[in-house]
C-alpha cells in the first residue's frame, strides 16, 4: 500500500513542476528573455539526456544481462522504437513551436493556442512514459529499480518542467491571452503525463517482461524531443553558447539526482 501510494506522489511531481511553472505567468512580464529561454531549453535538454542515460537506458541494460554479450539488443531495439514512435507523432499531430512561424503535422483549422499546446504535449508524453515504466519496475519488484532512482527520474522531470510551463504559457499571455487562460493551456500541456504514467503502471502485468524494452523506449522517445525540437532552438541565432551551458547544469544535476538518491 505504502509503494502504491509513492508511486502515486511519484507521477504527480512532474506534472506539479509543470503548473508550478506555468503559474509564472501571473508575476512575471509577458515574454522571456531570448537569452533565458535559450538556457532552460538548454537545461532541459541536459536533464532529458541524462534521464535517458541513468534512468532509462542503463537500467534496461542491466536488466539485460543474462543476455551476455546481446545485452546491449533490447535496448537499441527500445530506442529505435522510441524515437519512431514520436516521429509518427510528430507527423499525424498537428503542433506549433514556440517561435515558429508556420505549424508542423497536417494542415488543420486549430488556433494557435491549441497547436503550442499540442507541441509542449508531445514531448510530454514520453516523459509520462519514462516515470510510469519505471514505478511500474518499481511495483513488480522484480526490476532492480530502487524507489529512490524512480524518485531522482521524477524529480529531474519536474525541475525541468518548470521552465517548460513558463515558457508554454508567458507567450500565450504576451499575445493578448488572459493570464488565467494562459495559465490552464499551461497547465493542460502537462496532463498527459500522469495519465500516460498511469495507464503504463496499471499495465504492470504485461509490462513486467517487457522492461528493458519499455524503459529504452521511454529513453527514445525522449532523445528524440531533444535532437530534433529543444537543441536546435536553444542553439538557433546568436549566443548559443547559453544553451550549452544550461544543458551542462541540466545534464549534471540529473545525474547527481540519480546516482545519490538510486
Amino acid at each position: 500500500m505504502l509503494s502504491s501510494m509513492n508511486a502515486v506522489y511519484g507521477i504527480l511531481i512532474p506534472f506539479l513542476g509543470t503548473s508550478l511553472g506555468a503559474a509564472c505567468v501571473f508575476f512575471l512580464k509577458d515574454k522571456i528573455k531570448p537569452g533565458v529561454e535559450k538556457a532552460l531549453l538548454g537545461f532541459a535538454s541536459g536533464v532529458m539526456v541524462a534521464a535517458s542515460v541513468w534512468s532509462l537506458i542503463i537500467p534496461a541494460i542491466e536488466g539485460s544481462a543474462s543476455m551476455g554479450k546481446l545485452a546491449f539488443l533490447p535496448a537499441a531495439i527500445g530506442v529505435a522504437l522510441g524515437m519512431a514512435f514520436l516521429l509518427l507523432l510528430d507527423v499525424v499531430i498537428p503542433h506549433l513551436h514556440i517561435n515558429a512561424d508556420a505549424p508542423e503535422g497536417p494542415r488543420t483549422q486549430l488556433k494557435k493556442t491549441t497547436m503550442l499546446v499540442l507541441a509542449v504535449t508531445l514531448h510530454n508524453i514520453p516523459e509520462g512514459m519514462a516515470v510510469g515504466v519505471v514505478f511500474a519496475g518499481v511495483l513488480s519488484g522484480s526490476s532492480g529499480i530502487s524507489m529512490a532512482s524512480a524518485f531522482a527520474l521524477s524529480l529531474g522531470i519536474a525541475i525541468q518542467n518548470f521552465p517548460e510551463g513558463a515558457i508554454i504559457s508567458l507567450p500565450l499571455k504576451g499575445d493578448g491571452n488572459g493570464k488565467i487562460k494562459s495559465f490552464v493551456y499551461g497547465v493542460l500541456s502537462g496532463v498527459v503525463e500522469p495519465i500516460a504514467a498511469v495507464i503504463t503502471i496499471l499495465l504492470t502485468g504485461l509490462i513486467v517482461p517487457l522492461m528493458p524494452y519499455l524503459l529504452s523506449f521511454a529513453a527514445g522517445a525522449m532523445l528524440y524531443v531533444v535532437v530534433e525540437e529543444l537543441i536546435p532552438e536553444a542553439s538557433e541565432g546568436g549566443h548559443s553558447n547559453i544553451g550549452t551551458i544550461g544543458f551542462a547544469i541540466g545534464f549534471i544535476l540529473m545525474m547527481v539526482l540519480d546516482v545519490a538518491l538510486g
